[in-house]
């Protein structure tokens, strides 16, 4: 289980991202739009930390996650500095910080739908849970496109910078490709460290 000061520690942190965020964002329906998983999953997670709690594993990732999130939403994902940088080292065409927050988006999930499954289904480490896993993730991305384009659909100009695709085509199938390519890594990397977290956190359940 998380040490207590490690939670506080990644607790504090994140209250205070999201607050220098809030600072002087570049657009504040952006910075909402973009927070919006950070603000609905932190209440969550908090509400049922002792009903259930998560690895030390997965909350550090949802971390991290949370980090890409906010800093894509001060900025706005086509503007964040880490992506210019990388455009400039890379010879990109564009701002690349997106794809590394939709990588994220399959890569970090996985591990806590990884999690409920292993602890709340039938389903066992294996090809099935690789699989449905996987599914699920690909399944999310697609769904989250949807709500940017209901979202362009609803706030025409003002979610320009929300949709982010920096005149892209294929921006969206791109983001579900990354997506897709996240959550096969994670398991692949993670799928053993993952599995004795799951059974620490049993053996101190017990």
């Amino acid at each position: 289980m998380i040490t207590v000061p490690e939670r506080w520690l990644l607790l504090v942190s994140l209250l205070l991202a999201l607050v220098v965020s809030l600072i002087h964002p570049y657009d504040g329906f952006t910075w909402f739009l973009e927070t919006f998983p950070v603000l609905l999953g932190l209440p969550l997670l908090l509400i049922t930390f002792r009903r259930f709690p998560l690895t030390p594993l997965c909350y550090r990732l949802l971390f991290i996650h949370a980090l890409i999130l906010i800093v894509g939403a001060h900025y706005t994902y086509a503007r964040v500095p880490l992506g210019f940088w990388m455009q400039d080292w890379f010879d990109f065409p564009r701002n690349h910080y997106d794809r590394i927050g939709h990588i994220a988006q399959g890569f970090i999930p996985a591990i806590l739908a990884r999690e409920i499954l292993l602890r709340r289904s039938p389903l066992e480490p294996g090809k099935w849970l690789f699989y449905i896993v996987t599914s699920i993730c690909l399944a999310f991305s697609a769904f989250y496109e949807m709500l940017e384009w209901w979202t362009a659909i609803a706030a025409e100009e003002a979610s320009v910078d929300f949709l982010g695709t920096q005149g892209d085509g294929w921006d969206t199938q791109w983001d579900m490709f990354l997506a897709l390519l996240g959550a096969l890594a994670s398991q692949l990397i993670f799928a053993h460290p993952h599995n004795r977290a799951i059974k620490q956190l049993q053996q101190i359940a017990q």
